[in-house]
């Protein structure tokens, strides 16, 4: 995602190994825009794709520069941030992720993420990997699994759409636990209007800066209790 909300973050501070899931479909969603407070609202964030087939793999989308969408970004995170303390470090992070001119979504994205991560020293206890690299076959739930197992992990964390998926058993028939994430924030005081965790990550930086990472307060769940109650799960 590109420079995703709160609780992308908070699900990586959960893990010990994190992994870029890229060379998969690129379907309808949040995976090439975020949002962003301004004076008028909630405004969206969206990197410009090239156009492509419709099986393009999220790692082949191809991003497209015909307009100035960087300057404008970076326009509308000055605009909105402009008196808080940490501007300067929120407009940092965001230029160093653009010093590289990026091809492909799954490049930019990962920028995002792993500046983002070092800057709150996510990056201190989480080992990033990429599924391309990883050699894995196969597909669903059992792709899922093998990825897991051959990283050693005993227990898989996600997030809530795997809900709508995900094959637990197999999962424990092979010795490990599925556990979701339960989103907990502490809010902050936020710019136009009350605190929402779903805007980019910028917002919390430019507001509060490395304190930022006070506010994931996350938790896990088994998926039983989960599946039993998924609108606990939500912030």
């Amino acid at each position: 995602m590109y420079f995703p909300w709160i609780g992308f973050f908070d699900l990586m501070r959960l893990s010990n190994a994190f992994v870029h899931y890229d060379d998969v479909e690129l379907t309808r969603g949040l995976f090439n825009r975020v949002q962003v407070k301004t004076p008028h609202g909630t405004k969206m964030l969206t990197v410009p794709l090239k156009k492509g087939g419709r099986d393009r793999l999220i790692n082949q989308s191809l991003i497209s520069y015909e307009s100035d969408w960087v300057v404008k970004h970076r326009s509308t995170l000055l605009h909105s941030y402009q008196k808080k303390k940490c501007l300067e470090d929120c407009i940092s992070i965001f230029d160093a992720v653009h010093a590289q001119n990026h091809t492909t979504l799954n490049h930019l994205t990962k920028a995002s993420i792993i500046t983002i991560s070092k800057y709150l020293g996510l990056d201190e206890n989480t080992k990033f990997h990429d599924s391309q690299n990883l050699n894995i076959i196969g597909s669903s739930s059992d792709r899922l699994l093998k990825i897991t197992s051959n990283l050693k992990g005993s227990t898989y964390l996600t997030g809530h759409g795997a809900l709508n998926y995900l094959d637990h058993d197999l999962f424990e028939q092979n010795g490990i636990e599925v556990n979701y994430i339960n989103y907990n924030f502490k809010s902050y005081d936020q710019v136009f209007g009350a605190f929402t965790p779903y805007v980019t990550i910028l917002d919390a930086i430019a507001h509060l800066g490395t304190d930022a990472k006070g506010i994931l307060q996350s938790t896990k769940v088994n998926w039983r209790e989960a599946v039993e109650r998924p609108e606990k799960l939500r912030p």
